[in-house]
Order: C-alpha cells, then structure tokens, then sequence
C-alpha cells in the first residue's frame, strides 16, 4: 500500500514481503470467488494470484463473528466492483490512464480488455517485488500497457515517480485509491488528492475512508496495529467533501459502504454492523 510518509514508520513490511493488510484483502477477495454467492465482483485472477489455501486462511478473520467477516468480504468486493465500474465507465467516455495507488494484488491492470489504456501501479517496491513473483509464479502475464511505479515515500516522490513511469499530466486519468486513505497522516491525503486533482484534462478518484471507529471497528483497528499497520486518519461525510473540494474537486459522491453492498447483494438489516467505511467517486472538470 502507499503509506509512510517520512517520519511514519510501517514496522509491518518486511523486506521481500507484502504489506500485511494488502495481502489480506487479496484474501478477501480470493475467497469471495469461492465462497460468496451472489457473486458482487468477478475476478478470475484472484485466487490464482493468492493461491486457493491462503484464500481460505485469512489471519484477520480468526476468531471473528463469521457474519460479521463476511460483510466485510462484501465490502472488499463492492469497492472492487465500484472500482472497476467507474474504470469502465471513464473508459467508454474516452480515458486511456488509469492510475492504481497502493495497489497492493489488485487485478485490475491484467484483466483490462483495451490495450490502448494504460496502467500504472504505484506501491512500495518490497510489495511489488513479491507480487511480481506471484505472477510470474501464477502464469499471469503482465501486459504492455501495464507499468509499475515503485514508491517508497520515506526517500521517493509520488509525482516524479509517476513522470518517469510515463504517466501523462495533460491527458486525463482515473486514480483508483483503496484501502489507503485510513492509514496516511492527514497531509499525506490532502498532497494526494491536490496531485490528482491537478490532472490536466481532468481525472476521477475512487477511493474509500472510514467514519471514526465504533468498539467493534476497535477490536479490528488493534488487530492492524499489531501488525504494524495502525489505522491514523478518519473522516465524517463532511470533512471528507471539504477535504476533495478544497483540493478542487467538483462533482463528488459518497456512499456509506454498507448502502453500497446492499446495491449489489441482499444483506439483512439485522446482523452485525458495518458501519465504518464510505467509498468516494470524484471528478474535477476537464481542461478539453
């Protein structure tokens, strides 16, 4: 994932090896494609990147209400899908950048039909050491209109790693953000959203955060940290849109992330809550 930034130290990456948290929401979604149905996100490179076992070994649901663990599958699923919609969507209306930050063993780049749109995945180079491995591992080819951008932010810079990937400034782009944002300091946010903001031509984010943690999100929240991984950052609806409109964004949306689930699947109203996460659709106004 994208996180330090200098003076923030992830004592949960080791050297050669993903970011925890990374790994196990590519978990979640592997075991989505086995255990869930309806299905909400179809990935058929998921489990083939994790690996059927590890799909159905995910160290953070251990000991975890399985309702409880399964909605937030549900979550990981939908904000994929939510993602990967908004992508297609840009895409018929004429985007060819698209731009995955802290992107973890995110899928997206492999499975994308149109080899005149580009990806760049941005994350920290031990993460994507392994996941190049994997997939090579795995047999999953990585295509030329995939290209990597290592990102170590205690020493490198998010925008001349993305100049030197190729990544063009006066075309439009889609940044696709999950599974980040908790987890920057309040700066770091705010630097990001100006930088794509700053997307001549325009540019969309998909990203989520999460409202301030309930005593169930707590027990979770401890279950990160532990891993070295502490949540810092959260936000309520209005202090997320101030933050997006301050950094020149427009047209914003912002769904609670159970509401988003429940568009896609039938979740009763009874059960264990969800009531943390929001996703975010943002766009600025094209310079065309």
């Amino acid at each position: 994932m994208i996180t330090p930034r200098p003076g923030r130290t992830v004592t949960g990456m080791q050297v050669g090896q993903p970011s925890r948290t990374a790994m196990a929401t590519a978990q979640a979604r592997a075991y989505h494609q086995l255990a869930d149905e309806p299905r909400i996100f179809t990935d058929p490179l998921a489990v083939r990147l994790v690996g059927e076992d590890a799909a159905r070994d995910n160290p953070f649901d251990k000991g975890v209400d399985p309702e409880l663990a399964r909605r937030r599958r549900l979550f990981l699923a939908t904000r994929s899908r939510f993602a990967d919609d908004t992508v297609a969507e840009a895409v018929a209306d004429g985007a060819r950048q698209v731009v995955v930050l802290g992107a973890g063993m995110d899928t997206a780049a492999y499975r994308n039909p149109h080899q005149d749109v580009r990806f760049f995945e941005v994350d920290h180079p031990d993460t994507q050491a392994w996941k190049r491995n994997r997939l090579s591992e795995a047999g999953i080819e990585v295509p030329d209109s995939m290209t990597f951008a290592p990102v170590d932010f205690h020493r490198d810079n998010l925008a001349d790693a993305l100049a030197q990937a190729g990544l063009d400034r006066t075309r439009s782009a889609v940044y696709v953000w999950l599974g980040v944002v908790v987890y920057l300091e309040h700066d770091a946010i705010a630097e990001t959203l100006r930088y794509i903001a700053g997307q001549g031509g325009g540019a969309i984010v998909v990203f989520d955060y999460s409202y301030p943690p309930d005593a169930g999100q707590q027990e979770r929240g401890k279950r990160v940290a532990a891993v070295g991984e502490p949540w810092v950052s959260f936000f309520t609806e209005e202090q997320m849109r101030s933050e997006l409109e301050s950094a020149g964004f427009t047209d914003i949306e912002d769904h609670s992330g159970i509401a988003l689930v429940r568009s896609y699947a039938d979740i009763p109203a009874t059960g264990p809550a969800l009531p943390g996460p929001h996703l975010v659709r943002a766009r600025t106004a094209s310079d065309d």
